[in-house]
C-alpha cells in the first residue's frame, strides 16, 4: 500500500494544481485576438461566397490569408525576448498544442473536400462545429472554464444542425455561433487581457 501524503503537502500539490490552471487560462485569455480574427475571417469568407465574385475560392483564400496573418503575429509574439519575459507552461503547451492540431487539420481536411468534389456547404460547416467544438472542449475540461465549454456546446450544436437541418438553417446556426464562441468570447478574453495588464501596471 501507498502511504498517504500529509495534510500540508497534499495542500501544497492542490494549490500548485490550481495555480498552473490558473495561469493556463491567463495564457488562454492573451489568444483572444486569434478568435476574434479568426470569426471575422468566418463572416468575410460568408459574405465572400454569397455574394462576391469567385465564391469557390471564397473559404480556401479567405483561411489561407488568416493563417498567414496568425502565424506572422505569432511568429511575432514568439520573440525570444518575450518568450524570457512571459516562458510557456506545461498547461499553456498543451493548449496550444491541440489548437494547433485542430487548425492543421481543418487547413488540411476541408480543402481536400473541396479539390475532390465531395464538398457541401452542409457538410464544410458540420465539420468546422465538430472540430472547434472538440478544440474548445479539450481547452474547457483542462482550464475548468465553463464558458469555454459552453462555446463546445454552441459549436456541436451547430454540427448536428448542418447534418439534419436545411442549409439556411446550416447557414443561420454558422452567423449565430461564429459571432458567440468567437466574437463574443474573444472580445471577453481581450477585455480580461486588458484588465489584468492595468492591474499589473498599477501594482507595479
Amino acid at each position: 500500500m501507498t502511504e498517504s501524503l500529509p495534510a500540508n503537502e497534499l495542500t501544497d500539490r492542490l494549490n500548485l494544481i490550481e495555480s498552473m490552471i490558473a495561469e493556463g487560462r491567463r495564457n488562454t485569455e492573451s489568444w483572444g485576438w486569434v478568435f476574434v480574427l479568426w470569426g471575422v475571417a468566418y463572416y468575410a469568407a460568408i459574405a465572400w461566397s454569397a455574394w462576391g465574385s469567385h465564391p469557390s475560392l471564397a473559404w480556401n483564400i479567405t483561411v489561407a490569408a488568416a493563417m498567414i496573418v496568425t502565424f506572422g503575429i505569432i511568429a511575432w509574439r514568439m520573440d525570444p525576448a518575450r518568450r524570457k519575459s512571459n516562458p510557456p507552461t506545461t498547461v499553456s503547451r498543451a493548449i496550444t498544442s491541440t489548437w494547433i492540431a485542430v487548425g492543421v487539420s481543418m487547413a488540411i481536411f476541408i480543402p481536400s473536400l473541396g479539390i475532390g468534389g465531395r464538398s457541401s456547404s452542409n457538410l464544410i460547416v458540420a465539420i468546422i462545429g465538430i472540430m472547434l467544438g472538440t478544440a474548445n472542449a479539450a481547452s474547457s475540461m483542462v482550464l475548468k472554464w465553463k464558458l469555454q465549454f459552453a462555446c463546445a456546446m454552441i459549436w456541436w450544436s451547430l454540427a448536428v444542425i448542418s447534418c439534419v437541418g436545411t442549409t439556411r438553417q446550416s447557414f443561420i446556426g454558422l452567423l449565430v455561433a461564429n459571432f458567440f464562441c468567437q466574437i463574443a468570447f474573444g472580445s471577453y478574453m481581450m477585455f480580461k487581457e486588458a484588465r489584468q495588464r492595468r492591474q499589473v501596471a498599477s501594482h507595479a
